[in-house]
């Protein structure tokens, strides 16, 4: 018998679930008293883990239990083991009742205003019994990835950038669209046919900030004009505060086609007809490469597919 077939048949998941609450308490006795067991019991689990495994897992610290790079490489894995078994679960209850299932989808704010609620709709069409699960998601990748890797969600629906994928992610492109200059119907801008970019610095501005990925792409866009990035009047990174000022028709934005055609707002903003050239970033479905995903996220990225394709965007 070779050493894994050994630690295999002594290692149990009610071990691996109690060093995850040790680690994750700072504490035996707060995660014995959260599993429901002694302490002097949860002790002797861990020991016999580490002699299981010929490792010691844990350090007592004066801040607390702290796991050792031997423990954090089994929690690794173990986090796996549990996430598969979940999806195992979820699985055979999509195989009991193909109707039912229940998906977590991370989505930053300016996705969640449009493009999400086409795709529940859609999967609500024909899947009426899967729960879509909506979290609400930072603009910042490196933020959005650590809940994907901490599996509190399923996927993330986001615009990506290739150097930000990393090799523990797939990115499953729906389209990649260009940045429009917007305004309220109400505006002076909308009676013209033709618009010079330079003839609208002037004008009052909802921007994002200054170290926004989306503001660095459109200060691009002004520099291959000439021109400087014009001063913002409002600094926001809010759906809600874009779609409440435009219709004022005092200011301009940007924002992705994709958010004017599916957002609510679309019959109240419009596009200026004016040469505004961006790089194209993609939207994207971001997953774990190696992770099984359940039913519901699958046919939760079907719907995905099918609601993107008539968008008219370039792949």
């Amino acid at each position: 018998m070779d050493r894994t077939e050994h630690v295999g048949r002594r290692l149990k998941l009610r071990d691996l679930q109690l060093l995850e609450a040790v680690v994750r308490w700072g504490s035996i006795a707060k995660a014995a008293s959260q599993l429901n067991v002694t302490q002097s019991a949860a002790s002797k689990a861990i020991s016999q883990l580490e002699h299981a495994v010929g490792a010691r897992l844990l350090d007592r610290t004066t801040r607390g239990v702290e796991p050792t790079q031997y423990g954090s490489a089994l929690l690794r894995r173990g986090l796996t083991i549990f996430d598969e078994l979940r999806q195992g679960i979820k699985e055979i209850e999509f195989l009991a009742d193909p109707t039912t299932g229940h998906v977590r989808v991370g989505c930053p704010e300016a996705g969640a205003a449009g493009l999400l609620p086409a795709i529940i709709q859609e999967l609500r069409r024909k899947s009426p019994g899967i729960v879509c699960e909506a979290v609400w998601m930072p603009a910042m990748m490196p933020l959005q990835v650590r809940e994907l890797r901490e599996r509190r969600v399923d996927l993330i629906l986001v615009r990506v950038n290739e150097p930000e994928i990393e090799d523990d992610l797939c990115a499953d492109i729906l389209f990649s669209d260009p940045v429009l200059i917007v305004a309220g119907q109400r505006n002076k801008w909308l009676r013209r046919r033709r618009i010079q970019l330079s003839e609208l610095i002037n004008e009052d501005w909802i921007l994002t900030p200054p170290d926004s990925v989306s503001s660095l792409v459109v200060a691009e866009a002004f520099r291959s004009k000439g021109l400087e990035m014009p001063r913002a009047s409002v600094v926001s990174t809010s759906i809600h505060i874009v779609n409440r000022l435009l219709p004022t028709g005092r200011y301009l934005t940007f924002i992705p086609e994709s958010v004017l055609r599916f957002g609510a707002m679309g019959t109240k903003i419009r596009a200026l007809p004016v040469d505004f050239s961006t790089r194209p970033r993609p939207t994207a479905i971001v997953t774990l490469r190696n992770r099984t995903l359940n039913p519901a996220a699958s046919k939760f990225i079907e719907a995905a597919h099918y609601v993107s394709k008539p968008a008219g965007v370039t792949k």
